[in-house]
């Protein structure tokens, strides 16, 4: 390009120009609080930033399903504390069941209060947090079992869902954070289908049953079921309190991760105030500097050279 400049101007306007755009680069730094406003103030550290927002918006997705995890399990474990103590509450009423001094009509109103305890039973099946069936795996809109007192089974299974959800851990790995219905309350031979002796809702069923037919022989039969489906939900309690250590494990992990992030993302993209403003400081200086020099500098025209 021709210019019409003298190489002593032009050097002047060049010099004025860098000055001024150091003023605008540390204006924008001590005004916004960050050295990277635009992609080119440091395009070699914008794939860096990028990914370390990435990161940090995924560890927040994280933390927020550990929260919503917390809350399911805490719920099962108390559920399942409930149904322990539902159990203990049924073995007592069958060993009174059971003696040789219980009338038919005692055996049919302790058969009342067993059928009580597999009502609630069913509930605790049903526990729901913010809507959701927590036992009910992937159909979580709706529980496994329901109640229906006037059939000689009343546990009535409505549907048989998956459970394929897992809790993704911010440090790369996956863990299971629950159990269906079927697996805690009503577990059976995965061959022939019957019940096994760990089965909550037979157990129970099975001890109404004997108690409506006086049937002292189907009690004493029923007292073991009881006894190994109370330690089937004792097995199920661990498992929850096992998750909640996990959970909690990940939380702890995920926070300590989300502050080494933003440590990350504020050294790569934040601004050293005092720095900047030093650099506007002395910026402008030079700038006046160069103006007051070049206002003081000799100016020859041709009129200096006639005589």
């Amino acid at each position: 390009m021709i210019t019409n400049l003298a190489p002593e101007n032009a050097l002047f306007v060049a010099d004025v120009n860098r000055i001024q755009q150091r003023i605008a680069e540390a204006n924008n730094q001590v005004s916004s609080g960050k050295k990277i406003n635009v992609a080119s103030d440091a395009p070699d550290q914008i794939d860096t930033l990028l990914q370390l927002r990435a990161n940090l918006q995924h560890n927040t997705q994280v933390q927020s399903n550990l929260t919503l995890a917390t809350t399911d399990a805490n719920a099962a474990d108390n559920a399942l504390g409930s149904s322990i103590q539902l159990m203990d509450s049924a073995m007592s009423l069958a060993s009174q069941g059971a003696t040789a001094t219980m009338d038919a009509a005692g055996r049919l109103s302790i058969a009342q209060q067993i059928q009580a305890i597999q009502q609630q039973m069913v509930s605790y099946s049903q526990t729901t947090v913010q809507g959701r069936f927590i036992f009910s795996g992937d159909q979580d809109s709706g529980p496994v079992y329901s109640w229906n007192g006037s059939a000689a089974n009343p546990v009535v299974q409505e549907s048989n869902p998956v459970s394929t959800r897992l809790i993704e851990d911010a440090s790369g790995g996956s863990f299971p954070a629950s159990q269906r219905a079927q697996e805690i309350f009503d577990d059976r031979d995965p061959v022939t289908g019957n019940p096994t002796a760990n089965n909550v809702f037979n157990a129970l069923n099975s001890l109404y049953q004997a108690l409506q037919n006086n049937d002292t022989a189907g009690i004493n039969s029923a007292i073991p079921l009881l006894k190994s489906a109370s330690g089937q939900l004792n097995t199920m309690q661990a498992f929850y309190g096992n998750v909640e250590n996990r959970i909690q494990n990940a939380s702890n992990f995920a926070s300590s991760y989300d502050v080494q992030l933003q440590t990350q993302i504020s050294q790569t993209e934040d601004a050293d105030i005092t720095s900047a403003a030093m650099e506007l400081t002395q910026a402008n200086t030079q700038l006046q500097a160069a103006f007051e020099m070049h206002g003081q500098a000799p100016h020859s025209s041709l009129f200096n050279y006639l005589g």
